[in-house]
């Protein structure tokens, strides 16, 4: 029964107990309640022999007399007015008497015992009441449940709770989808299979049983797969491979068989499950433990992707960005067999997503994409909408209807160098962190194939105290050990500086070390960029293919070449550092002038840098 029939159900039982209880309790007492003695009385007239029967009902005792018998004015008011009664009530003292029941029965009296509660609607309502709470309680938790979603009731526990989007819903297109050309090439034969599979079933052709979607977070990997639906006009079932995984061991397996099960009904359909890896991690090999219901659910899941008849017209497609984590069985032909890798954008993609993210949002006439996509390197298609957003708050922030240039150039500073923190610096650490700052900037002006200066600044901006920032000119693919060797002097840079100047160093660097221990690790390790060591590569912890993170991994080389590899690590270090000492004292009168241009300005861009260094050096020649 529904809501709609149970509540006035509830109502109406709940009234009749409620009457029937005043009814009994109220109503037929007061029709037999006669007049109101005291007990002393009753023992009077009982031992006249005045008294004819009576009723108990524990301590209460009503009764009738043989003869009427005349009452004191009080009782007479009670009983509207009347001077004597042939009916009684009293109430039996609470220490009880002995002897009632004996001199009852010695004057022949006719007794008459009730329960101590004579409503049959209250009993009735005591002994349902437990249940009737029970009830309450079972329909509140339903109601709450079925609110949540199909999964979460009794009858629906097993269902999958995927999102369907029929191809009646708004759909997103390739056009929707900005850059990933190479992958919408991959993916166009599966469009053009949805929707017209007979042309390919009469030469024998079959599309993949599952095409994997693999990138960094926040590629674009979800969006793809729905322009994939919405380009064939097909049926897309969304779900999240975290949501197949519950407390009970077979809940998983369900879910997986009800997602199947419901795509088959659709077909043509597309099924796909995002962050694939939460459930089809390796059995067996350590990756998070051991789970009956994962690995369960991920056998199923092998199961239903196996049982695909050749041409049922339903296409599993999945993203993850860690795929050196799936289960090989997933992988094999027949199943995952094909990868789409979508990687970062490079900067002529960058600029179609935020052409497609600044649709809405009035750009004034300054703002130039193509350069605001050129200083985004290595953004993805999340974080440029992010940053169009951030634009457009700043812009409403400062109560104008467009968004300029600036606008985005504030956006994008905040989100590579994090935003402006305003903190009472003393001058001493002002200039100490100006001197820093200079440091770096002057290396990378000074040494050829860095990376332009962008903008310099002393300004706290989240967790540091300054930021030097360097943009590529292009994106980068390849960095030769030049590159990589004159990175390691800019890094160092600060450091150098303040060595320089102060004739100390501080805490500022920590950062940079860090960076910098980091980088020549990578030369000697991974790259074979040492001459003692030459073309090896040695791992020191597995490393995460797209967010740099380093799992612990069991050392495979001896403790005498894990000796050597530190001592190249450090000697690449000590040697950068070295030049990049030689180089700021060399340059010291550069370096003053950059320190006292922040100091004065607090903020350089890179056509700012290249003005105080031509100054200065226009200076040192006069």
């Amino acid at each position: 029964m529904g809501p709609t029939i149970w509540r006035p159900l509830l109502v109406t039982v709940l009234l009749l107990f409620l009457l029937d209880l005043f009814y009994g309790s109220v109503v037929k007492q007061a029709a037999e309640r006669g007049a109101e003695i005291s007990y002393s009385r009753f023992r009077e007239e009982l031992d006249a022999g005045n008294v004819k029967d009576v009723t108990l009902r524990g301590f209460y005792l009503r009764g009738n007399f043989r003869q009427p018998v005349k009452l004191p004015a009080a009782a007479a008011d009670k009983k509207g007015g009347a001077n004597d009664t042939t009916s009684f009530n009293t109430y039996i003292p609470s220490l009880g008497d002995s002897t009632l029941m004996a001199d009852l029965a010695a004057r022949k009296v006719e007794v008459t015992a009730l329960p101590a509660d004579g409503s049959s609607g209250m009993n009735i309502l005591l002994y349902l009441l437990p249940w009737l709470l029970i009830i309450g309680v079972w329909w509140f938790v339903m109601k709450g449940m079925k609110a949540q979603g199909p999964s979460s009731l009794m009858g629906g526990f097993a269902r999958s709770g995927a999102k369907t989007y029929s191809s009646e819903h708004p759909h997103v297109t390739f056009s929707d989808v900005a850059g990933l050309n190479e992958a919408k090439q991959e993916l166009r034969e599966v469009v053009e299979y949805l929707k017209d599979p007979k042309k390919f079933q009469m030469i024998g052709g079959k599309v993949p049983k599952g095409i994997l979607l693999v990138g960094p977070p926040g590629t674009g990997k979800t969006l793809l797969a729905r322009a994939v639906a919405g380009e064939a006009g097909v049926a897309f079932l969304s779900i999240s491979a975290s949501q197949f995984i519950e407390m009970f061991v077979g809940v998983g397996a369900s879910r997986v068989r009800d997602l199947f099960a419901n795509a088959r009904k659709s077909v043509p359909s597309i099924i796909f499950i995002d962050e694939l890896d939460a459930v089809g991690r390796s059995r067996g090999a350590g990756f998070g433990g051991g789970h009956d219901e994962r690995e369960q659910t991920l056998n199923q899941l092998l199961s239903e992707m196996d049982g695909f008849d050749p041409h049922e017209e339903v296409v599993v497609m999945a993203a993850t960005n860690r795929p050196d984590v799936l289960d090989p069985a997933l992988l094999r032909p027949g199943r995952f067999d094909r990868n789409v890798v979508i990687e970062r954008p490079d900067w002529r993609d960058r600029e179609q997503i935020l052409k497609v993210h600044t649709r809405k949002v009035p750009l004034a006439a300054d703002v130039d994409l193509a350069v605001i996509a050129k200083g985004t390197p290595g953004m993805t298609g999340a974080d440029l909408e992010g940053l169009v957003n951030e634009a457009a708050i700043l812009a409403a922030r400062d109560n104008v209807q467009v968004v300029t240039g600036d606008h985005l150039e504030r956006a994008k500073d905040k989100i590579l160098m994090g935003g402006e923190r305003h903190m009472v610096i003393s001058f001493e650490e002002k200039r100490l962190t100006a001197y820093h700052e200079a440091g770096h900037a002057l290396v990378a002006r000074l040494l050829p194939s860095t990376d332009p200066v962008h903008k310099v600044t002393i300004i706290p901006r989240g967790r540091a105290l300054g930021v030097t920032q360097q943009l590529p000119e292009d994106d980068r693919y390849h960095y030769p050990r030049s590159y990589l060797v004159n990175r390691l002097c800019v890094i160092l840079g600060g450091r150098a500086a303040e060595k320089l100047i102060f004739n100390d160093v501080s805490t500022g660097a920590q950062n940079d070390l860090k960076t910098v221990t980091e980088l020549a690790e990578k030369m000697v390790c991974q790259w074979g960029m040492s001459e003692k060591i030459g073309a090896m590569t040695f791992s020191r912890g597995e490393e995460h293919p797209f967010l740099g993170m380093k799992l612990a991994e069991e050392k495979t080389f001896s403790e005498e070449m894990a000796w050597m590899i530190d001592q190249e690590i450090a000697a690449l270090i000590r040697n950068a550092e070295q030049r990049t000492l030689e180089l700021v004292s060399t340059n010291k009168t550069k370096l003053d002038a950059l320190a006292e241009a922040l100091l004065e300005e607090e903020t350089l861009d890179g056509q700012r840098v290249d003005e105080v260094l031509a100054t200065a050096s226009e200076a040192a020649r006069m």
